[in-house]
Formats: C-alpha cells, structure tokens, sequence
C-alpha cells in the first residue's frame, strides 16, 4: 500500500518544464481542473436553463441507436479508468502524490457530469430550439479533452512520462491507460458532431411536423439557428460527382496533377524558411561565397515556386489554379445542367406555386458558391491543416516543446472561437439571404406584370415597395459585415498575442545562446508563414459556411421529389387508334377536397368530345390528367386500352398536342416559336403549319417575316396572332390527339370565328377533346359532357341536350340572350354613330 507523499514528485507545481517534457505533475493538475472547472461552471448553467426553458421529449421521438450507447460506454469507461488509474497507483506504487489523487478524483467527477448532461440533451429538448445536435458545451468538452490528451504528445522526449522506457509495469498501465483515454475520447468527440442520440429534426418541428401544409409553408431556406453543417454528408455526396469528372480521363488526371502540386506546396513552405536561417547563419559564422551563392540562389528558386509566403502567388500555385480551370468548368457545367433538368422534371402542382425570382437567384447563388467551396476544401483547408500539423512537429523536433504548445494554443483558440463566432453568424447571413431573395423577387415579379403596373398608375407603390426590400436588407448585410469585423479582431488579437509570446521565447534562448542568430529569423519566417494560412483558415471557415448557406436554396430545389413519376422499365406507348377511356376516376389537388368525383366517359377515335360547364367545375383538370401533369387518385385513364400511368411520359406526351387558353410564347423569333412543336423541322415545314394555322400572310407583313421577335410572353404579338402561332406550333407536332382547353375564349367574335376555321383543320381525323366556354363553338361535337362540381350531370349532343331542358339547355339560353342584348347594344350605337355622321340641314330663315 502506497504512503502518502507531498503535492509534486520533484518540486514544485510551478515547475512546467521537466527534462524535455511538461511535468507529470503540472499536466495532471492543468487538465482534470479546466475539464471539471469548465463541465461544471457552463454544464451548471446548461443545465439551470434546460429547467427553466425545456419540456421532456416524447419517447417516440427518440431515437434508438447504437452510436448513442457507445457514447455511454465510452463515457462511463472514461469515468471508470480514472477510478482504476488512482487505484493503481494506490496499490502498485511507493509513494502517492497529491496530483494523482486530485487527476483521479476530478476527472472521475467531470466525466459523470458530461454523463448527466448526455442524459439530459437525450431526454429533454427547449422550447425555442431550432438546431438538432449536442449543445455547445459537450462538443466543447469532448473536445478539450481529445486536445488533452495530444498535448501529452510534447512531453515525446521526457523520461519522466511512459513513451521511451516502459520497462516498470507502473509505465506500462499508464502507457495503456493513456491510449484508452486518446481512443475514447476521438471517438466521443467524433459520435458528437454526428449526435446519434438526438432526433434528426428540431423537437419543436417534429411535434409540429404532421400539422403543417410542407407544399405551402415550408420555405427554402432553413431555420435561422440551424446549423449549416447538418446534412453535411448529403451535400458532400451531392457535391462529389462533380469534382471527380467519370468518364473523363484527361480531366482525371489534371485533378491528380493539381493533388500533386498541392502537396509540393507544402514541401516548399518548410524549404524556404530553413534556407532563409542558413543565409543569416552564414552571414554572420563567415561562410565562403561560393557556399552562400549557392543557398542564395536556391532560397530565391524555392520563393519563386512559393510566392507570396503562403504559395498563393507562385509558380506552382498559378499553374495549379490554370490546371484546374477546365475542372471548374466541368464543374459548374454539369450542376447547372443537372439543376436544370431536375428542375424541368418537377411537377405541375411546384411549378404553379414557385416564385420565379427566388428560384433563379437560388440556382444563381447554389452554382457560383460551388466553384468557391470545391476550390476551399481542397485548395485552402485541407493545405492549411497539413501546414498547421507539420508546423508544430517541426517546432517540436528542432526548437522545443514550448513553441510546439504556444502554436497549439493559439491554433485551438483560434480555431474554437472561429467555429462559436461563425456559427453565431449563421443567422445573420442567413437573414440577408432571405431578404435579398425578397428584393430580386418582388422586382421580377413588378417587371412580369409591368402591364398591370401601368393600368392602375401603381409606379410610385412599386418603387416604394423595393425601396423597402432594400432598406430590410442593408440592415441585414450591416449586422454581416458588423461581426465580421468583431471575428477578425478576435482572430487578430489571437494570433497577436501568440506571435509575442514565441518571439520573446526565441529571443531569450538566443540571448542566452541556446539559439543562433539564424533561429530567429527561421522562427520568426516560419511562424508568420504559419499564421498566414491559419489566419486565413477563418477566412476559409466563414467562406466555406457562406457557400454551404448559398447552397442550401439549392439543395432544397435538388431534395424537391418528382410528384409525377414512370415506373420501373415502364413501356412505350403503343399508339394504334387513339380511343380515350376515363373510367371512374377520382383526383383532388389538396386532402379533403375532391375536385373530379368518379367521372367516366370514352372518346371514340376521330371523335370529339366537349366539356363545358361553370368555372371551377374541373374541365381544365381532366386536359392536366390526361396529359398526365398529376397522378389520380382513383380509378383508370387509358389510351387505347393501355393505363396511362404505366406507360413512360414522355411517349404519351408526344401524342398529344394542347392548345391552351392562355398561349405563352418565348422571348425568341416567330419561326422558332413555331418550331418548338417539333425542333428538327426544316423552314418550309415551318411555313406550310403557319399557312395551315391562317398565320402565314401576316407573318409575312412584319418588316422581319418569320424573325420577328414576339418578346417577353409573347406580349409584342395580339392575343389571336399568339393563338395563331400556338396552332402552328400543334400542326408541326402532328399530333394524333388534340386537347383544346378554351383555346378563344379570350378573343373577340370575329377573331374567334377566324380561329375555329383554323382550329378545325387541326382536329380533322383526330381524336379531340375541348374545353368550352362559348357554347356556339361546340354544337357541332359528337358529344357533350357537362361537369358540374366534379361530376358529370349531363351528357349527349348539342340537340338532345336542348330537348332534355336541363343545365346544358339553361347554360344556352343564357348565352343567346347575352349574346342578343349585346347586339342590340352594337345596333344602337350604330345607329347614333350614323346619326353624328350625318349632314346638317339647310337652314330657313330668310335675309342669311
């Protein structure tokens, strides 16, 4: 049994550095106190505001998992060997210092109050938590503990700790208690960022979760307090492809080329600082100048391939940013692409609900900020890491272990504050997001309906209202680039008082001949050289968190699923007659309101068929089903006898033609509008559909023909020269079936007369279905369905329909006497127009 013996084995706790290494006793002091000084002060107040604002999770929502266990019992061994390691040296040595009994019993205390706390963020949750993941304080702890233990690294070299000579089992036990408190210790600080034991989601949205409308409410951007790393493994999978070009061999390389050169980099930053000390050494011990000429000279080559003392102006850095250019490019490219088909592949129902200017300005912002981020995780991070690491082993192996530890507190402080500051941001950044997509999209909105804004003389309003977008945002880029000031003072002050600390250190050894001349000037290069990159590692951090933040519109543009997908190896459509079957089908666009209820009729081929009824009744909706814009809910569509929704899209869509109520055109020619029914057509086969569709003479009458511009929507073009050209458009594709959803209803008499001439050129010998408004345009179908809130309540042709006297024969007597009392308000304004026109009588009295 061991005696008791004084506080320290040799000395005093004031004595910090003992044979090359820190002091058994200082160190086993230092640590267990700040972990449990730390654990209970902020865990304290964690757990006195868990009290106060919290509410115990469901079970339910908890989730079970393995990792979470192994959280535990990597806890619980940490507390244990503290125990075991004081019970050892109990029993197995001599004397028992007071350090040791105070190691054991603080760290035993800290590590079973970081157990409470896990326990605690397990089963309780705040109530204005919007971020998922452990709290501040454990990833703090877990983490000074993991720096802990890697400070005990410095002390390599010193015979009073256990890594040269472990001939006693005294070192042995102490060597293998030190490896389970380094494994541990990685691992829980691993497990935490990952937080296996915390739902996936924020409580208060889980709670939430099956009371919210997601198509309506859910917005692009996330949470304020969110963390942007959550979700980071999706991104980086979504981000990957695209920096290994497959399939691309020359690109693959250049990637390997550019890893290459990276790595050179870092060779050559160790290089010039060393080679710098041997120019002052021999300057000043009076080297011969052959000598210094040649370590000139290769001080000057290596600077030249180093460049600005960070390798961001060199040689190599200039031609690996040239390499990577077409990388870049391959880049940029296929996301942008990718993006767009993907958003192409969306259904009807998004696309009526998107906001056209916060989609672009998301897809602007989620492609640039990818460059930026590729170019900052492999380029900027990765190399400033490895210069960081290879730093504080050089200082280490060839100065001493003092400077090794100055560089690692002054990075750990750097890089926590970074992180807590950064992360703090989070909200501010993504508030001015917010705020500029409201800008962008209220001005394109304003723009869009630029007609609409000069009807109701509303200029003045639309200025003002941007005028406020504005105003929001400017407050919110003040309150960025407000703390980011405040971080960089921060970092500033840091590596301040870092860069005092070692130079007086080195200074002193130098005055005391410990070091030459030459060391000084090596330290004082190598350690600004050394700073550089981890001052910018928080430039690196804020930018690369900047991106993930820019990203995340995108990435919720990228998680946005296909509503209306083809099965597994679906077939073609096998087109024979084309005979159309609704047979008791049911849809509705939200829960709860059912828009078509059990409607069933065939469309025999060659004939048409017309749905008419009031608004609201689901006539347009049946022209969206067939055409596939949404699944139904009930029932079967088929042509020719094949369930539409087993067959591939894109073979039934290329069928069917639709000329729509409201044609919108693309801001391009007149000849490439028609086109677009069928891209590869020849300009012949253009102008016989624009002769087809009556369009053909005025097309011809504008100054430029066929390249006219028809601008934004097709505004510049009248509503029948639009409707026109979207006839057109469906005699180049050449369908088999012709969908006409009140394709005149818009237009004046004359114009829509004009019109069903051209109209019916288009369904001769086709399968037709036609959404009527006007009921004079359809007395001529073979058959008549009228809806009536989602049913159909009547069907037959135009006369059997009048003789039964129902809504089909009340919807027709209304017409004609609008039609009637319409023009007999025509004939009385004739009449007073001819009467304004007429000449004045002579007049009679006499002596004019």
């Amino acid at each position: 049994m061991a005696r008791l013996g004084s506080y320290c084995d040799n000395g005093s706790i004031s004595q910090t550095w003992l044979d090359n290494g820190l002091s058994p006793c200082f160190y086993f002091t230092l640590v267990p106190s700040v972990l449990l000084s730390f654990s209970f002060l902020l865990g304290a107040l964690q757990s006195l505001f868990y009290v106060r604002h919290s509410m115990t999770m469901e079970p339910k929502y908890i989730p079970r998992s393995r990792l979470y266990r192994l959280q535990l019992v990597l806890s619980v061994v940490l507390m244990l060997q503290s125990a075991v390691g004081l019970v050892w040296q109990a029993a197995g040595l001599d004397v028992l210092f007071g350090y040791m009994i105070v190691h054991g019993c603080l760290s035993f205390v800290a590590w079973g109050f970081s157990l409470w706390l896990l326990h605690l963020e397990r089963t309780r949750s705040l109530v204005r938590e919007r971020s998922r993941g452990h709290g501040v304080v454990l990833l703090l702890f877990w983490g000074l503990a993991f720096a802990a233990e890697n400070l005990a690294l410095i002390s390599w070299k010193s015979s009073r700790w256990w890594w040269l000579s472990r001939d006693t089992k005294d070192q042995q036990v102490q060597l293998g208690l030190w490896i389970t408190r380094y494994i541990c210790t990685f691992f829980l600080f691993v497990l935490g960022i990952r937080a296996p034991g915390r739902p996936d989601k924020p409580y208060v949205l889980l709670i939430n979760e099956d009371e919210r409308d997601v198509e309506n409410t859910q917005p692009l951007l996330r949470g304020p307090n969110e963390s942007t790393w959550q979700g980071f493994r999706r991104k980086l999978r979504l981000i990957v492809p695209y920096v290994w070009p497959r399939g691309n061999v020359a690109l693959q390389l250049l990637v390997l080329l550019c890893m290459g050169l990276m790595g050179l980099e870092r060779a050559i930053n160790v290089f010039v600082p060393i080679y710098n000390k041997n120019i002052v050494n021999g300057l000043t011990d009076g080297s011969t100048w052959h000598n210094l000429a040649i370590t000139v000279c290769i001080y000057v080559l290596l600077k030249f391939l180093q460049g600005g003392g960070a390798g961001t102006t060199g040689f190599i850095s200039n031609l690996r940013s040239f390499l990577w250019i077409r990388v870049q490019q391959f880049t940029n490219r296929e996301v942008q692409i990718r993006l767009f088909g993907h958003l192409h592949s969306l259904s009807l129902r998004w696309h009526l609900g998107r906001k056209t200017g916060e989609v672009l300005r998301s897809v602007d912002r989620g492609t640039s900020s990818i460059n930026s981020l590729l170019s900052y995780i492999v380029f900027s991070i990765l190399p400033t890491i490895a210069d960081i690491v290879i730093g504080i082993i050089y200082f280490v192996s060839f100065f001493n272990a003092w400077f090794g530890l100055i560089v690692f507190v002054c990075m750990t402080l750097y890089l926590t504050l970074t992180i807590v500051i950064t992360e703090w941001r989070t909200k501010f950044r993504r508030e001015m997001n917010t705020r500029d997509n409201e800008a962008k999209t209220r001005a394109v909105d304003s723009l869009l309906n630029f007609e609409t804004v000069k009807y109701y003389n509303a200029e003045n309003y639309e200025v003002g209202r941007f005028n406020d977008s504005i105003l929001k945002y400017q407050v919110s880029e003040w309150k960025v680039n407000a703390t980011l000031a405040m971080l960089n003072q921060t970092q500033n002050f840091i590596i301040g008082l870092g860069l005092l600390a070692g130079s007086l250190l080195c200074a002193y050894f130098v005055t005391e001949n410990k070091f030459k001349v030459g060391d000084y000037v090596l330290f004082g290069t190598y350690i600004i050289q050394l700073y550089t990159p981890l001052n910018w590692f928080g430039t690196y951090y804020r930018m690369i968190q900047s991106s993930f933040i820019d990203m995340e519109n995108m990435f919720e543009l990228f998680s946005e699923d296909q509503e209306v997908k083809d099965e597994v190896n679906a077939p073609a459509l096998m087109f024979r007659s084309g005979q159309i079957e609704f047979e008791n089908v049911h849809f509705s666009y939200l829960d709860g309101k059912e828009i078509l209820k059990d409607i069933s009729f065939t469309v025999m081929p060659g004939q048409s068929v017309a749905l008419v009824g009031p608004s609201g009744s689901g006539k347009s909706t049946i022209i969206r089903l067939l055409f596939r814009f949404y699944d139904i809910n009930g029932g079967t569509i088929r042509i020719d006898g094949q369930d539409i929704s087993k067959v591939r899209q894109e073979t039934l869509r290329s069928h069917i033609g639709v000329v729509p109520q409201d044609t919108v055109l693309f801001n391009d020619t007149i000849r490439n509008n028609i086109r677009y029914g069928r891209v590869s057509a020849s300009d012949e086969e253009v102008e016989e559909a624009a002769a087809a569709a009556d369009i053909h003479q005025r097309i011809l009458s504008f100054r430029d023909g066929y390249d006219t511009q028809t601008g934004e929507r097709g505004l510049k073009l009248s509503g029948g020269e639009k409707q026109r050209v979207a006839i057109a458009r469906t005699i180049l594709k050449g369908p088999q079936i012709v969908l006409l959803d009140e394709a005149t209803s818009a237009l004046d008499t004359e114009t829509e007369r004009n019109i069903q001439a051209s109209l019916a050129k288009v369904c001769a010998n086709r399968t037709t279905i036609v959404v009527a408004h006007r009921l004079s345009t359809v007395i001529n179908a073979d058959q008549i369905l009228v809806l009536k809130e989602g049913q159909i309540v009547e069907r037959g042709r135009h006369d059997e329909l009048l003789e039964k006297g129902g809504v089909y024969a009340g919807m027709w007597q209304k017409q004609q006497s609008a039609t009637e009392t319409s023009s007999d308000s025509d004939s009385e304004r004739k009449d007073r127009s001819s009467e304004k026109l007429q000449p004045p009588k002579p007049s009679s009295r006499k002596g004019h």
